[in-house]
């Protein structure tokens, strides 16, 4: 008989005893600093598949997200493998919607404040360094936390008053003297309820193999994780080669195949510029200028995304046509088709083509 899960309302899952269940919230940690559930096990669900471990057998499992979608999935994904799981129809924000209704208070740990405002130095980063430095310390600090953030990079004077307004963080002060941007931000849990954070994930499609078009996409990609967004990036046809292991992997391909795998380059090391190539010599000149200028690589900036969650799927049926085999891809790639693209698409309110 094959497993399945079981469906619960808000109403039931407010009255249980959580003791004698496992919760799991698959909402993103920024999320769980506006409110959460004291024991909760937070897995967000962008990691989820590489966590499955961590969620113990020895109690029924719960498990809930924003809305309840997210959480369908990843209940029947704990079916399959033999857990009692149930997730909350509606989602923590049923949930919340009913207890708030009911003068009743989400079980959230008692947070300590900082008195005085930490030093946050970005001071010779270069775009989204700044932010992102600023987004990464933020992250798991309670509400109340200052601080106060130094930046010589002329962007951060926008940048930092739009991360706050669309985060919902508080920008106390900025000033802009001496070449230095002085920006004193309070952390403000009120974030994620804010309607700005609201079906605002990104999603991004690099059709195109360019290094000058990668790197964009890399920029917008960790800018967007760094104000706590969702963001996909759906790789198609001469996209692909961005994901390729540098070193050749011995796989079994037709002679088309090897001769086409041949011709595209293997990584990022090799990828051109769009314009003014050179046969090469233009990308290495860009590579350079961004080394002088203290601008991240694309090689850096792939890594600082996956380190932040961002989803990186290739798409399944370009690599059929041009003869790449899932062993020849990076570690932290998935596989999917046009519906995990429309699927992310779906939640997200901007999509770009690149």
């Amino acid at each position: 008989m094959e497993n399945t899960f079981k469906t619960i309302t808000a109403e039931e899952f407010a009255a249980l005893d959580y003791k004698n269940y496992t919760l799991v919230d698959l909402r993103e940690p920024d999320e769980l600093l506006v409110s959460g559930i004291e024991g909760a096990i937070n897995i967000p669900f962008s990691q989820f598949v590489t966590k499955l471990d961590d969620v113990p057998k020895d109690k029924p499992v719960i498990v809930y997200c924003r809305v309840g979608d997210f959480s369908e999935q990843i209940a029947e994904i704990l079916a399959d493998r033999g857990y009692d799981v149930s997730h909350v129809e509606g989602g923590y924000n049923a949930y919340r919607k009913l207890t708030e209704s009911t003068d009743a208070q989400p079980q959230t740990a008692p947070k300590e404040t900082p008195a005085e405002p930490t030093f946050i130095d970005a001071k010779g980063l270069k775009c989204p360094g700044p932010i992102v430095k600023v987004a990464d310390f933020l992250r798991d600090k309670p509400d109340g936390t200052k601080i106060h953030v130094e930046a010589t990079e002329d962007a951060f004077y926008s940048d930092i008053r739009i991360w706050c307004e669309r985060t919902g963080n508080r920008l106390d002060s900025i000033s802009f003297t001496g070449g230095v941007i002085r920006a004193d931000v309070t952390r403000r849990t009120a974030a994620a309820e804010t309607p700005a954070a609201a079906q605002n994930d990104k999603t991004f499609v690099v059709f195109s193999g360019d290094l000058d078009k990668t790197i964009a996409a890399f920029i917008m990609a960790n800018g967007a994780a760094a104000m706590g967004r969702k963001v996909t990036i759906f790789f198609t046809f001469w996209g692909l080669n961005i994901l390729r292991r540098p070193k050749t992997v011995r796989v079994k391909k037709a002679f088309i195949e090897r001769m086409f795998g041949f011709m595209m380059p293997r990584g990022t090391g090799q990828l051109g510029l769009s314009r003014m190539n050179m046969g090469g010599a233009g990308a290495k000149m860009i590579r350079a200028i961004m080394k002088s200028k203290g601008v991240s690589s694309l090689e850096e900036l792939i890594d600082s995304a996956i380190a932040h969650g961002v989803r990186l799927v290739a798409c399944q049926m370009s690599m059929d046509i041009m003869g790449i085999r899932k062993e020849e891809l990076i570690d932290g790639v998935e596989l999917g088709g046009v519906s995990t693209f429309l699927g992310s698409g779906e939640q997200s309110d901007m999509s770009l083509f690149i």
